[in-house]
């Protein structure tokens, strides 16, 4: 009996002929390929090719993607990582061993180098001609039909390298994603900002209210934490003298799994000296728009069927006037018992927990608002309770500086005055502590290292996190996190239940 560490999706068929290849001597693995031309190069170099053969001649590899056997010629699809082209092999032109060899260990899936010269055949497609040809990799486990490509979202996701090989807007949606990353590092470089790597296991998990992941560190003898923000950390570098700085972050939240999270997810934290919560929505807005112009090349996109305008300025809405215009509730205008029984009648589950009016009004908010914000919108003006990082706002009693951006109804980016007064932030760090005592997973622990460090003072500071994996969402028109993010998380199965094997037989490669 086999373990599931031997179950593979290899083709027995596939496998038979890499042996016999092996037993010709012939290398089925080599190590190189000189390969001088890319697909991209030979289709924009031929651009205006004829039916008669180029004088040039091409180098290219790549993968085979389709195959179509005529006889004594066949014609293929040949694939790398910037297009497709096709190829034309005669019996006449490489012989009937090289043809036949051709035809017997050659399929769809394996790599080749191909050498020749381009032409455009009578139904106008640019063509290599080719006269030689290298076998560079067998692939042993088939690609799915070519006809119905690989439509499993489970497997897509599982075997994501499957799904980056046949379906090209995947392929096209990471080819964005890059471009943004390197976009966003653009953006802050050009604008004096510092990138700087914090760390990732951290004695104290803070930065956000979250539930980490916690692992041992043998050595120390001491439990650590995978980073739920980088927040603190950087914060702590504006205390020690960087003025403009940024993080393009792992983050790691031991939390539910759906369209919008992710266990593992992205997003860039940007900290700036001597700057609010005013500056920060601005710089958020620039950051943003200018990503969406530059990427989509126009302030004006769609997302799921719905116009999204990111043309400036963007609605602005104090977080109990957003419940006033979206779901007609004036918190502040209504006792406790009032906004229990209009809770009630909006069939929110939570109406027990809050004891106080700004406790309700981020219940309503959440359950009744956020998922009508499908215009980019800024909310600001958050309660004290649920803000244990934010400054408190200068002129509401009980309420922070800080804000969310809201587009489509996810929230995509917080931003705050950062909290630098080391006594109220080591009383917020407290309350938070007796949170997590009474049972509250999310609350956040007691950093004193980060309460000391602004005991050496730190300059009034401006703050904002943005949501690498949404805006990636939004930009290549995904509704799901899933789609946008490599390799997500996905619940172990057995590999039995993910690789086939029909036939019953045992895969010894």
């Amino acid at each position: 009996m086999t373990g599931p560490q031997e179950q593979f999706a290899f083709d027995p068929t596939r496998l038979d002929k890499v042996r016999a290849l092996n037993e010709q001597g012939i290398l089925v693995y080599p190590y190189n390929f000189d390969r001088k031309n890319t697909i991209l190069e030979i289709k924009t170099r031929f651009v205006d090719a004829t039916h008669e053969k180029s004088t040039e001649r091409v180098t290219t590899a790549g993968r085979l993607y389709i195959i179509r056997n005529h006889g004594k010629t066949l014609f293929a699809d040949l694939g790398d990582e910037s297009g497709k082209i096709q190829i034309y092999i005669r019996k006449n032109d490489i012989g009937d061993d090289r043809y036949g060899f051709f035809i017997q260990y050659i399929e769809r899936g394996d790599f080749i180098g191909v050498s020749g010269h381009v032409f455009r055949t009578k139904l106008g497609e640019i063509t290599i001609w080719v006269d030689e040809f290298t076998l560079l990799c067998k692939a042993v486990c088939p690609l799915p039909e070519k006809f119905h490509g690989l439509k499993d979202i489970e497997k897509r996701y599982r075997q994501r390298y499957l799904d980056l090989i046949v379906n090209e807007d995947s392929r096209q949606t990471f080819r964005v994603r890059s471009r943004i990353l390197a976009l966003i590092r653009r953006y802050l470089d050009e604008r004096g900002f510092l990138e700087f790597e914090t760390p990732v296991l951290q004695p104290v998990y803070g930065g956000a209210n979250a539930r980490p992941f916690t692992s041992y560190h043998n050595f120390l003898e001491q439990k650590l934490f995978l980073r739920i923000a980088p927040e603190l950390y950087l914060k702590r570098l504006v205390v020690g003298g960087f003025e403009k700085v940024f993080e393009v972050a792992r983050n790691f939240r031991n939390e539910d799994i759906d369209t919008n999270h992710n266990p593992e997810f992205s997003m860039v934290e940007i900290y700036w000296a001597y700057r609010d919560f005013r500056d920060m929505m601005t710089l958020t807005e620039d950051f943003v728009s200018n990503l969406v112009e530059t990427i989509r090349g126009s302030n004006e996109i769609i997302f799921q069927e719905t116009p999204l305008s990111f043309k400036k300025p963007w609605k602005n809405l104090s977080m109990s006037d957003s419940v006033k215009e979206y779901a007609g509730i004036d918190v502040f205008a209504h006792s406790i018992n009032e906004l229990r029984v209009l809770a009630k009648q909006n069939s929110i589950e939570e109406c027990e927990k809050p004891k106080s009016q700004r406790e309700f009004l981020v219940l309503f908010f959440e359950e009744l608002v956020e998922k009508k914000l499908v215009q980019p919108t800024f909310i600001y003006d958050f309660p004290i309770e649920n803000s244990p990082l934010a400054k408190k706002h200068r002129q509401k009693e009980g309420f922070t500086e800080r804000f969310e951006l809201f587009i489509y109804g996810m929230e995509i980016a917080n931003g705050f005055s950062e909290l630098n007064d080391p006594l109220d932030q080591k009383a917020r760090f407290e309350q938070q502590d007796e949170k997590r005592k009474m049972g509250d997973l999310e609350a956040q622990m007691i950093d004193y290292d980060f309460i000391n460090a602004l005991g050496y003072g730190m300059p009034p500071t401006g703050g904002v996190g943005i949501g690498i994996d949404r805006l990636v969402m939004l930009l290549t028109n995904n509704n799901s996190i899933k789609e946008v993010i490599l390799f997500p998380q996905m619940k172990n199965i057995q590999a039995d239940s993910i690789l086939e094997n029909k036939t019953g037989r045992t895969l010894n490669p």
